[in-house]
């Protein structure tokens, strides 16, 4: 069967239900788990400064980059905090796990690590963007599905979160608008 997971996380909330999918996975066939988080400013929640407002506040540049920096460095740590401790999970269950965390685009970041790796599955959470919104934004979980060197396991939310989610957004957008 599998002998070799890679799990792509970030720190939205299927990241949660990807680990469990691919933790369980690995149990239950004897698999090592890499666990991986891509630095990018595409993942919800990161630090993120519009460049364009600097062309208006020029002088503002130095201390905005400094801030964001910062910023930058905060979710970096935090983040590597998330594997270490899921990584820790998995060791103590008895499942071969390691982590990595490297800057660049997710989806090509994903399939070259699954590659070099030689991974046997990828599992990944799909964030349910449609129509226009996967046009423009992109979809990481589609480009990895066309692009992988192995099999890919998409995991998704639960009804349940997906409902109360699509609740919330509409709920802020009434609020916002």
């Amino acid at each position: 069967m599998f002998k070799k997971i890679l799990i792509a996380l970030d720190r939205s909330e299927i990241g949660k239900y990807v680990f469990e999918q691919g933790f369980g996975l690995a149990k239950m066939t004897g698999a090592s788990l890499l666990l991986l988080h891509v630095l990018s400013n595409e993942e919800e929640g990161s630090p993120y400064i519009p460049v364009s407002t600097f062309q208006y506040y020029p002088a503002m540049w130095e201390q905005v980059s400094e801030f964001h920096q910062q910023e930058w460095d905060r979710w970096k740590n935090q983040s590597v905090e998330m594997l270490q401790a899921l990584c820790a999970q998995a060791n103590t269950a008895n499942v071969n796990a390691e982590f990595r965390q490297i800057p660049g685009n997710p989806s090509r970041a994903i399939c070259d690590l699954a590659k070099t790796w030689d991974a046997d599955l990828i599992v990944i959470g799909r964030r349910g963007h449609s129509g226009l919104a996967e046009l423009l934004l992109g979809s990481v979980s589609n480009y990895v599905l066309h692009h992988a060197p192995c099999s890919v396991y998409v995991v998704q939310l639960p009804f349940d979160e997906k409902a109360t989610k699509v609740a919330k957004e509409s709920v802020s957008a009434s609020i916002s608008s």
